[in-house]
């Protein structure tokens, strides 16, 4: 089971992915309308939308786009948020948990539609579910989709029973499931590249190998400094994830750092492809550190799983595949070729964090 080392940080993504355009780096003074520093999902994301209305906009990023979270993940589209909705609705009140509700749904029709709309080769595929691993996690999984379909009026959801579960992933392990037809899963490190080359194309500017280092905020307009050069802007977007508090150290300590970890085999066998979830859906779990896995476009299993808080393992291989092989013994003698893992940004309430600094 020992892994062939990863090309990349990004591992079996960056094996299967084009060779991605040669990019500068950031030299000198320049100046933008916005200055997003950041070139993941959500920098990449603003920059092609604000270049869209015309802004000039200047995207710096400290490695090469989708270096970090946003070209390594699980490639997993889900629906809502970490929080089931009844939970927020206790928190923040109804009309604020709609709104988050309402964003969730568009931000999935937003990655569809920037698929679609941008020709990005991505492997987007639709299906996603949500496998309970015991009886309590099933109980609150019916009552989390009861609540949706009533009060939100959810028809692409529905409970599976144990039996049906086993037949749509190939595993025994679960007492029962959710069916989400409006979930699904892509290649996430081609849809940030895919991303990039939109927003270029859209009349942003993108450099790499340019870490910022510090904005100096001023009365009327931000100076983003990098090693090799600065960007003034009337506007700044820091979307750094899990190092934004390299850059604003007053956020550093509301942000917890989760290292995370992926395996891929080999492409599967006829016989074993058709076994193992059969649906083509993406699968993750319903345990607090969850098992999260799909099929590649090339028939391997990517399967994900663990975590780690600090002294990440070296070998990833050896920590996964026996989770892998908990779910599905019927990869039993598979190689694994590819093994690599990325750092997570969470928060204490495992929502996102959105605000303006000063």
């Amino acid at each position: 089971m020992n892994p062939m080392k990863s090309p990349e940080p990004q591992g079996y993504y960056a094996a299967t992915s084009a060779t991605p355009p040669a990019r500068p780096t950031l030299s000198g003074a320049v100046s933008a309308d916005v200055c997003i520093v950041g070139g993941g999902f959500t920098g990449l994301s603003a920059a092609l939308h604000l270049a869209e209305t015309g802004a000039r906009v200047v995207l710096v990023e400290a490695d090469s786009i989708g270096f970090a979270a946003s070209g390594r993940n699980g490639g997993q589209i889900h629906t809502g948020q970490r929080i089931d909705q009844a939970d927020l609705e206790k928190w923040l009140g109804e009309v604020h948990a709609r709104d988050l509700w309402n964003l969730s749904e568009e931000a999935k029709q937003t990655v569809r539609d920037l698929a679609a709309k941008h020709a990005i080769d991505c492997d987007l595929k639709p299906g996603l579910i949500i496998a309970a691993h015991d009886a309590a996690a099933l109980k609150a999984l019916e009552a989390d989709t009861e609540h949706l379909i009533r009060h939100y009026a959810v028809s692409d959801m529905s409970m599976m029973d144990t039996t049906v579960t086993a037949a749509q992933t190939g595993s025994k392990l679960y007492k029962g499931g959710r069916m989400d037809k409006g979930g699904g899963h892509l290649h996430p490190l081609n849809f940030a590249r895919g991303l990039a080359a939109a927003a270029e194309r859209a009349g942003a500017v993108l450099y790499e190998h340019s870490r910022a280092r510090f904005v100096e905020t001023r009365a009327s307009d931000s100076v983003v400094l990098c090693e090799n050069g600065s960007v003034t802007a009337d506007h700044v977007i820091l979307a750094c994830d899990a190092f934004t508090g390299q850059i604003a150290p007053q956020l550093a300590k509301y942000i917890a750092h989760v290292e995370s970890f992926i395996i891929a085999t080999k492409p599967l066998n006829q016989e074993l492809y058709d076994w193992v979830l059969p649906t083509d859906c993406a699968v993750a779990d319903t345990r607090h550190v969850l098992d999260y896995y799909r099929k590649s476009a090339d028939r391997r299993m990517l399967f994900a799983g663990r975590e780690a808080y600090w002294n990440p393992p070296e070998n990833i291989s050896g920590l996964v595949a026996p989770r892998m092989l908990t779910v599905f013994p019927q990869l039993v003698g598979v190689p694994i070729e590819y093994a690599w893992r990325g750092t997570v940004g969470i928060t204490r309430t495992r929502m996102p964090h959105f605000g303006k600094l000063s």
